[in-house]
């Protein structure tokens, strides 16, 4: 004898998706990462966060405070290029007017060639300089810059001054793409078109929409207790403290000047990933956040930058992600990263082994902080990389 029964609705909707669910990930994994770096030495000490369109998904300190205020360096950039987008939304900049159309300065450029100068062939456009085509250069990465500064005929940038604005070109503009000094001419861009200092500028339109408290030029002095020092590695591998620099700080570098910490700068980088707002408050608009994620240097290859001061930068350096491309600010790989990351995702980098990335396609933002020299020796390489790795492991 057949016995019929009759499943109820939701009987009938549990059979359609009502099987086992996976797992929310263990992202406690990613505390023996930050663990096992430090114990091994790669990094003096690091903190980390690691965020999903959900919001915060972990975060990690291994000897270093949660709340540590750090150099970021080089992360600066991406800071100071939505400021210059934010000028681009509002019409006061057009990304194809030369750079001098805003900044005086930037109009009697020379390039340095066969040992001396000439006239540049053009003045570098704005978007020239977000991309680093304008033919500026660093002086630890350029040797005829580098044979400038020794000549005494350009300042250092090391030496804390504004002095290095002064450096010539080493091409003409849109001929090829060398890291350098553009993002520091952009900040003056900042500060000639709205007419504040960058620091007003960054923390009115940034910084305070964006709840970032503890991000500064100057750390003011109730905080600064919570700054770490950066180390440098020995021959013998040891890490050593080294001397902190110039406070406060005599020139306010678009290029390189922010301290930071991990907390804050994961709110800048969650609202890239958000396409340019973070909690209801707007930075940029979400066509803003698209345009600096394309590649607008084409063919032109992105060479990794050969160190001339291997105390400072380690030779043969592979950015992670092997960036091949370059956005409005950001470093991008157009292939899907080595250790998981999406095509077209946003990074960038510090001088003192500070990391982000923000990979819009798979929804997911990571910061990593340390602060040690030489950039991406053998420790911090070997940490980015298993960081990242297990972070898409996780995350999928």
């Amino acid at each position: 004898m057949m016995v019929q029964r009759t499943l109820s609705l939701g009987a009938v909707l549990c059979l359609a998706g009502c099987g086992p669910k996976t797992p929310p990930p263990d992202w406690t994994e990613l505390d023996q990462v930050l663990r096992t770096a430090v114990e091994s030495r790669q990094v003096p000490a690091v903190i980390a966060v690691v965020a999903t369109r959900d919001g915060i998904a972990w975060s990690g300190a291994e000897a270093m405070a949660a709340d540590a205020i750090v150099a970021i360096a080089s992360m600066t950039k991406p800071v100071t290029s939505v400021a210059v987008m934010q000028l681009v939304e509002a019409g006061q900049v057009e990304l194809d007017e030369p750079a001098a159309t805003y900044v005086p300065g930037l109009r009697n450029l020379q390039v340095l060639q066969n040992g001396g100068l000439r006239p540049a062939a053009a003045i570098p456009t704005v978007r020239q300089l977000l991309t680093h085509t304008s033919g500026f250069a660093y002086e630890f990465l350029n040797a005829a810059i580098a044979g400038q500064v020794q000549a005494g005929q350009v300042p250092s940038a090391f030496i804390g001054t504004d002095g290095f604005l002064s450096a010539p070109l080493v091409s003409d503009p849109g001929v090829q793409w060398e890291y350098g000094i553009s993002t520091d001419w952009l900040g003056r861009l900042v500060e000639a078109v709205s007419g504040e200092s960058l620091d007003v500028y960054f923390r009115t339109r940034i910084f305070e929409p964006l709840g970032m408290g503890d991000t500064y030029f100057h750390v003011p002095a109730e905080k600064q207790g919570r700054m770490v020092p950066t180390f440098s590695r020995r021959e013998d591998g040891t890490l050593t403290p080294m001397p902190p620099g110039p406070d406060p700080p005599q020139f306010l570098s678009g290029g390189s000047g922010l301290y930071s910490t991990a907390a804050d700068y994961m709110r800048f980088a969650r609202a890239l990933l958000a396409g340019g707002e973070l909690d209801g408050r707007r930075i940029l608009s979400a066509e803003s956040v698209a345009l600096m994620a394309e590649n607008h240097i084409g063919d032109l290859p992105m060479a990794p930058p050969v160190s001339l001061n291997p105390a400072f930068m380690a030779a043969d350096i592979v950015m992670p992600g092997t960036l091949d491309a370059f956005g409005l600010g950001f470093g991008l790989n157009r292939e899907a990263g080595p250790a998981g990351r999406a095509p077209g995702t946003l990074s960038w980098a510090g001088i003192f082994n500070t990391f982000f990335w923000v990979d819009r396609q798979q929804g997911v933002a990571a910061v990593l902080l340390t602060q040690m020299l030489p950039f991406l020796d053998g420790g911090p390489a070997a940490l980015m990389d298993e960081f990242e790795r297990t972070v898409y492991r996780l995350h999928h």
